[in-house]
């Protein structure tokens, strides 16, 4: 049986709120993934027919998809309605177990979504269905690395003052995973890679209230419930400056970018005559 990690209905909760608070350019790093989005599509020498966007937060990697003129229809699916606009056709569909139509899309796109779920590979699995043959999944996740500044100081601060520590900070997927993910799940030809987004602060709480507006507060199952003083929070801060500080005086963050490509397989189709009547396996050029 595979144990959970997160706390789905935390993790919504989350990031309704986020969504009904709606901070001023708190998309940065969604909109970093959409540039790469945008360039990884401009190489892939086709074109499709039907897109799914499947939680990818907001509309914007429908744009991008629409913006490269290289996909004629785009279907979004998020687990909140508030997420959605009339632009696009769309649906609610939840984030662990969505219904994706069998062989129905020739591309699927997910964005910062898949370091969130508790079974990845179940997940792939679904996705990998829901494509038609030959048809591309593309995804980027967190990565390992991610936040790894603010898990050391908050281990050292919790450590210093309670004597121990507690998971405050999610577990994240490495490269060689996200690969060996994409094999199990059916992919052909699947590409991984992985880009370190460094974003800059004043403090280490300037960070977390980022974290809060994006919706990515603390949502492990085996979090403690136990409330932390002031003193947790200031001593994480000034460890974080005086191990990750720059010269400028800002800390740095770090979020690990996984990338993902892979294509659906060939549904073997025999005729009357017991021939091959499918497609031409495609490649990404």
């Amino acid at each position: 049986m595979h144990s959970e990690i997160f706390d789905s209905v935390l993790i919504e909760n989350f990031r309704l709120r986020a969504v009904k608070k709606e901070k001023s350019n708190i998309d940065f790093l969604l909109m970093h993934a959409c540039d790469d989005l945008a360039e990884r599509l401009a190489t892939v020498k086709r074109s499709f027919r039907y897109a799914i966007d499947l939680h990818s937060h907001t509309g914007l990697s429908a744009k991008v998809m629409k913006q490269s003129g290289k996909v004629m229809a785009i279907h979004r699916i998020e687990s909140l309605s508030e997420l959605l606009k009339k632009e696009y056709p769309s649906q609610i569909q939840p984030r662990e177990t969505p219904f994706l139509e069998p062989n129905r899309a020739d591309l699927i796109v997910s964005l910062l979504s898949l370091h969130l779920s508790n079974n990845i590979l179940s997940l792939l699995l679904q996705i990998q269905q829901g494509l038609e043959e030959d048809g591309l999944f593309l995804a980027v996740m967190c990565g390992q690395g991610t936040l790894k500044e603010l898990r050391a100081s908050m281990i050292q601060a919790e450590s210093e003052i309670y004597g121990g520590v507690n998971p405050r900070i999610a577990p994240f997927s490495t490269l060689s995973d996200a690969g060996i993910l994409l094999q199990k799940a059916g992919f052909i030809l699947p590409v991984t890679d992985i880009e370190n987004v460094i974003v800059r602060y004043n403090s280490a709480f300037d960070l977390m209230d980022d974290l809060r507006a994006m919706g990515m507060q603390n949502a492990l199952i085996k979090r403690s419930r136990q409330p932390v003083s002031r003193r947790f929070f200031m001593r994480t801060d000034a460890i974080y400056k005086e191990r990750f500080r720059d010269t400028d005086k800002r800390i740095r963050a770090t979020f690990a970018f996984i990338w993902m490509a892979g294509w659906a397989p060939l549904r073997i189709k025999l005729d009357s005559d017991h021939t091959y009547k499918g497609k031409t396996q495609a490649r990404l050029l």
